[in-house]
């Protein structure tokens, strides 16, 4: 009957286009022949039906594979078995039954009409684009392994070698308590250790964890790496790259698990490559005089960067090929992992409520706010100068700042000028929108040059001496420049004229 579906299914795909049987060419890449493994067929069925067939497949890598649109090929196109959706976890089984009551104590990873003769079947495992992941029984002649009279499962003894070897494979020689429809042992390891086989070796496995990933300009983050599955590691160097636009370097600390906690001496070195931001050299040594290593998992070492990327901007912290773990004898087969850093855009909300005041004393302007909608770490004040173009004054982390002599790029007030400010909130170094708004000290009178509380010659002296200089003089008197438009001239004359003689009480 089997041999008969198959004459089916070969007439079929002469009739119906190839896509029809459900295989497409898809676009991602291929993880590599080896990386998932035929690792068990039950060809035979179980003792319950012996159609209830299936197929376990074994990820052989550290990373979840997505087996959406894979295939199984059997006898080079007599039957094509579709994955319709499902990962395979790293290190991890994936089984595949004819029906759901194929192994009834379980659920089924993938139901597909399974059908395999009893005297041997081609069995190819391709990826997602068609590149050929695994082969088993390359001939078509006898199955390697298995019994159809005791219904005793064909499985791989090492799925770590991917050649198509008869003697990779045994009869199962005990089940793992899965059962059949009918409630009969298994005798088969559906999804679990095969009987026959040792637990797989892990190569360790690195890993760099940031304290945050997503981290805001101006913030500082710590990034770890910790290694898993290590065996008698005795060294490790390590070459790591990344962008010095987002990222800027500032230490590196071993951690514990090469020393043993600080019970084995142990030389750590951390240097930029030529002293240059954007790669980093790191290595760890034993030095106590014995060449012996730790096995287990733990934390290498850790990396300080102060974020320094526009909002938006991101980098990977990638280890180069060059890095290596070896142990006592030498380099050790290592499964690496990069990670990456994402500068959020932050939104900072604007001050609120922004007043300008006279200050307490005279020749001085107090700016009050509000602190924004979900606060602030610091505000920024600035006034707008002579050219028209907003200058800090000073940051401050109170809810005030007064303008006054001997304020950086401030102060000089001239009595009745309407200055112009704005307020700017900051958290890190991320700003909000600035809050703008003018402020005057009425307490005096507008050509009072000299600030005696009256408009007199001394006033009309101090500008004659200065009368023509602008801004860029290095005797520039700032309270001279009554108009505020970085020139001493016959605008600031006429400040004099208007108001001389008065008397400021």
């Amino acid at each position: 009957m089997k041999n008969f579906l198959k004459i089916l299914v070969v007439f079929a795909l002469l009739i119906v286009p190839f896509k029809e049987v459900g295989y497409e060419v898809a676009s991602a890449a291929s993880p590599g022949p080896g990386s998932v493994v035929i690792n068990e067929v039950a060809w035979m069925g179980t003792t319950s039906s012996s159609n209830d067939e299936w197929i376990e497949l074994y990820n052989t890598t550290n990373q979840d594979i997505d087996l959406t649109n894979w295939v199984i090929d059997d006898d080079d196109g007599a039957a094509t078995y579709t994955i319709a959706a499902g990962t395979i976890e790293a290190h991890g089984y994936f089984v595949i039954e004819d029906s759901e009551e194929s192994v009834n104590s379980r659920a089924a990873d993938a139901i597909i009409n399974i059908s395999l003769s009893n005297t041997g079947d081609k069995l190819v495992l391709k990826d997602e684009v068609g590149t050929v992941v695994d082969t088993v029984n390359g001939t078509g002649g006898a199955w390697y392994a298995g019994d159809s009279g005791n219904k005793i499962s064909m499985e791989r003894i090492d799925a770590g070698v991917i050649d198509d070897l008869a003697d990779n494979w045994a009869d199962n020689t005990g089940g793992n308590g899965e059962l059949d429809a009918d409630g009969n042992l298994i005798i088969g390891t559906p999804g679990s250790l095969n009987s026959v086989s040792q637990p797989p070796q892990l190569n360790p496995v690195i890993t760099m964890s940031p304290s945050d990933a997503t981290p805001n300009q101006g913030d500082q983050i710590t990034v770890t790496t910790n290694v898993e599955d290590v065996n008698d590691l005795f060294v490790y160097g390590f070459d790591l790259v990344y962008d010095p636009l987002v990222l800027d370097y500032q230490n590196a600390v071993k951690r514990s698990f090469l020393s043993e906690n600080d019970t084995i001496q142990t030389t750590f070195q951390a240097a930029l490559e030529d002293g240059n931001e954007g790669s980093l050299v790191v290595a760890e040594a034993r030095t106590n005089g014995v060449v012996a290593g730790v096995s287990g998992d733990g934390d290498l070492f850790s990396m300080t960067f102060d974020v320094i990327g526009n909002p938006g901007s991101n980098t990977e912290i990638s280890i180069q090929p060059t890095s290596f773990l070896a142990d006592s004898n030498g380099d050790l087969i290592s499964d690496f992992n990069d990670t990456n850093i994402e500068v959020q855009i932050q939104v900072v909300n604007p001050v609120q409520n922004l007043q300008s005041l006279e200050g307490v004393n005279r020749y001085e302007i107090q700016l009050d706010w509000e602190v924004p909608v979900d606060g602030a770490d610091s505000y920024k004040v600035l006034r707008k100068d002579v050219g028209g173009n907003y200058v800090e004054l000073g940051t401050t982390v109170d809810l005030t700042f007064t303008d006054k002599d001997g304020v950086n790029n401030g102060g000089n007030i001239v009595p009745n000028y309407s200055y112009e400010y704005s307020v700017v909130s900051l958290i890190g170094a991320v700003e909000s929108l600035a809050v703008e708004i003018n402020g005057t000290d009425t307490r005096g009178i507008k050509g009072d040059n000299n600030r005696s509380d009256r408009v007199d010659g001394r006033d009309l002296e101090g500008l004659a001496r200065h009368f023509t200089e602008d801004i860029n003089d290095p005797n520039f008197e700032p309270l001279i420049d009554t108009t505020y438009d970085g020139n001493i001239d016959g605008n600031d004359l006429l400040d004099i004229g208007a108001n001389f003689g008065v008397t400021y009480n």
